[in-house]
């Protein structure tokens, strides 16, 4: 098993010796698998510690849905949703809080608000967004994505999509150090789901290893996706088992830190992958 050791985000200091797991809240009302379900403040943190009374070491909070065909969101309204939150967790938590978001202007305010990671589906290539996070000490995952949530299911095309993806993201690593992030500061996230047909998906899980190669974590987020209901059958609601197994592949294959909906399903299958595979 990969044994990346420490990942430096905020005022923390991430052993990933072990799977993490990084839960999501999202404060939106059309996200694919939740949206509405915690739209306020309220059911938002709520949710937030519900999830890491569950285990989660990580909570992602995000304002703007990503999946296929969303609709942007203005800078205000997921100002309006997310920096509530964040302030709100930040003050009774333990554990590191990200914001999922692609605008440097949330960047900036959600890390004031408290927020420890960027988790940004661009990888920091919107104008400003690599200075934003050189400026703070936060962690930040940059990920693959090839077009837009808009476009990115409509077509998507690569000659070899491992490689591809790989390069990608050793670009992104090579702007972001150069902007002065540190390795240490940084998680790379193939994208599964964000540009990818079901056998691009399938190829990056299968070379997972491959992408490890690059030396730095890496971040999955394939829970409740369209790839495992293409392949299993069941809408979003039925996809936990489908979930699970692709999160117990995934960290045998090196990935670090699963991004997921069902925290403590995850988090006993991990245990089991950790005890068996250390």
């Amino acid at each position: 098993m990969n044994t990346n050791s420490n990942f430096l985000c905020g005022k923390f200091q991430l052993d990933l010796s072990r799977p993490r797991v990084m839960g999501i809240v999202n404060v939106t009302p059309d996200s694919f698998s939740d949206g509405g379900k915690f739209s306020s403040t309220d059911l938002a943190v709520e949710h937030g510690l519900q999830l890491i009374a569950e285990g989660a070491d990580i909570l992602d909070i995000g304002g703007e849905s990503t999946r296929p065909g969303a609709t942007p969101v203005s800078l205000g309204d997921e100002l309006n949703r997310v920096i509530p939150v964040i302030e709100a967790l930040s003050a009774v938590t333990t554990v590191p809080i990200s914001i999922d978001t692609y605008k440097p202007e949330v960047m900036r305010a959600a890390i004031q608000a408290g927020a420890d990671i960027v988790n940004d589906i661009r990888a920091l290539q919107e104008d400003g967004a690599l200075e934003v996070v050189a400026n703070s000490n936060a962690g930040v995952c940059l990920m693959h994505m090839q077009g837009t949530p808009q476009t990115m299911q409509l077509n998507p095309g690569y000659t070899d999509v491992v490689a591809e993806v790989k390069q990608f993201l050793v670009d992104r690593l090579v702007a972001a150090l150069a902007h002065g992030i540190v390795k240490e500061r940084i998680l790379l996230d193939p994208g599964f789901g964000f540009g990818k047909t079901t056998e691009h998906n399938i190829a990056l899980i299968q070379h997972l290893d491959s992408l490890a190669e690059i030396g730095l974590p890496l971040l999955v987020g394939l829970s409740r996706k369209s790839v495992l209901g293409r392949i299993s059958g069941g809408d979003e609601q039925q996809r936990l088992s489908a979930s699970i197994a692709a999160s117990v592949i995934s960290a045998m294959k090196g990935a670090r830190i699963l991004r997921v909906h069902d925290v403590k399903a995850t988090v006993d299958a991990l245990k089991v992958v950790t005890a068996i595979v250390s």
